[in-house]
C-alpha cells in the first residue's frame, strides 16, 4: 500500500516545479539553511565524509557543493589494465546486460526501447541494437560525480525533455518505460572499443545535470535539444570526471555488439564503485 501510494503521488504531484524549488533550496547560502539541511542529510544517510577533499561538510558553500563533493585523488584508484571498462560511478547496478531485439530490461517484466532513450534518433540507436547496457543507480549517499568508462573523444550531446519520476528500485519495478520518460541528457564518444553512450537520467528533486564541457544543461525551452562535436572535440580519459548530478539519479552505459563483456560476477543489487571493473573490451 505504501509502495502504490509512493507511485501514485509522483503521476500527480508537479514533478518540475517540485525540482525547480529543491534546486533554489539546494543553491541557497545562508549558513542556517544550508548548515541545517546538510547536518539532517549527513545524519539521515550516514554520509562518510572521511574520503573527500573537504571532510567538514559545514565550509561547502551551500548543499549542492557538498553533494557534489570531490574525493581525495587516492579514494577511487582505477583498475590498472586498459581495456578494463569502469563504473561510471559509485552506485547500486540496477541491470546490466544485452540489448535484445532494441529493447533495455529495466525491471519485472518492464522495458524500453534504445530508440526512445537516444531521443528518437534511428541512427543513434542504431549504434547500440544487439550490444551492451549498464544501469548504475545512484542513491542519495553516494558520490554524485560520473566518470568515463573508458576514454574517448565526444561527438554529441542530446538534452531529452522528460518526466521527472524517482529512479529508486519501487519505481523501476513499477513506472512502465522509466529511463526514456524522464528528463536526460544523452552523449555519445567515440571510443577504441566502438561508439559508447552515457546517459544521464533526471529524477524528482534533481535540480540539475552538468557536464565538464558545457557545465549546466538546463534548457530555456523544454524541447530536444542536439549538439555535434567536430572540431575541438573534447577528448576525456578513462575514469575522468565527465559530469556531475545535483542530487542523485542514474547513470546508463551503452556499447555495440560484440564490443563490450560483462564481468560474470556482477549482477543487480550489487554496489559498485567508481573506478571498478564492470567489463572488458573484447577485441
Amino acid at each position: 500500500m505504501q509502495d502504490r501510494l509512493f507511485i501514485m503521488l509522483q503521476y500527480i504531484l508537479p514533478q518540475h516545479l517540485l525540482s525547480r524549488l529543491a534546486g533554489g533550496l539546494a543553491n541557497c547560502t545562508q549558513p542556517w539553511v544550508k548548515n541545517t539541511f546538510i547536518t539532517w542529510f549527513v545524519k539521515r544517510y550516514q554520509v562518510d565524509m572521511s574520503q573527500a577533499v573537504e571532510p567538514d561538510p559545514m565550509t561547502h558553500a551551500c548543499f549542492n557543493d557538498f553533494f557534489t563533493r570531490a574525493l581525495k585523488p587516492d579514494a577511487r584508484p582505477l583498475d590498472p589494465d586498459p581495456k578494463v571498462v569502469l563504473s561510471p560511478a559509485d552506485g547500486v547496478i540496477s541491470q546490466l546486460g544485452s540489448i535484445e531485439h532494441g529493447r533495455i530490461f529495466q525491471a519485472k517484466g518492464h522495458s524500453y526501447s534504445v530508440l526512445e532513450l537516444v531521443g528518437g534518433d534511428p541512427r543513434l540507436a542504431s549504434l547500440f541494437q544487439g550490444g551492451q547496457f549498464a544501469t548504475v543507480y545512484l542513491s542519495p549517499r553516494d558520490y554524485h560525480r560520473v566518470h568515463m568508462p573508458y576514454g574517448g573523444t565526444l561527438r554529441q550531446m542530446i538534452y531529452v525533455p522528460g518526466q521527472l519520476f524517482s529512479v529508486n528500485r519501487v519505481t523501476a519495478e513499477n513506472v512502465p518505460r522509466l529511463f526514456s520518460r524522464n528528463e536526460r541528457v544523452v552523449c555519445l564518444f567515440d571510443t577504441p572499443a566502438g561508439p559508447m553512450g552515457l546517459v544521464l537520467v533526471g529524477a524528482m528533486i534533481v535540480a540539475s545535470v552538468e557536464t565538464v564541457w558545457a557545465g549546466l544543461v538546463a534548457p530555456h525551452r523544454r524541447q530536444l535539444q542536439q549538439k555535434d562535436y567536430s572540431e575541438a572535440a573534447p577528448q576525456l580519459d578513462r575514469g575522468a570526471e565527465m559530469g556531475r548530478f545535483k542530487l542523485g539519479s542514474t547513470a546508463i552505459v551503452l556499447f555495440g555488439p560484440g564490443k563490450v563483456g560483462w564481468d560474470s560476477g556482477l549482477s543487480a543489487g550489487d554496489f559498485v564503485r567508481m573506478g571498478q571493473k564492470m567489463g572488458v573490451h573484447l577485441e
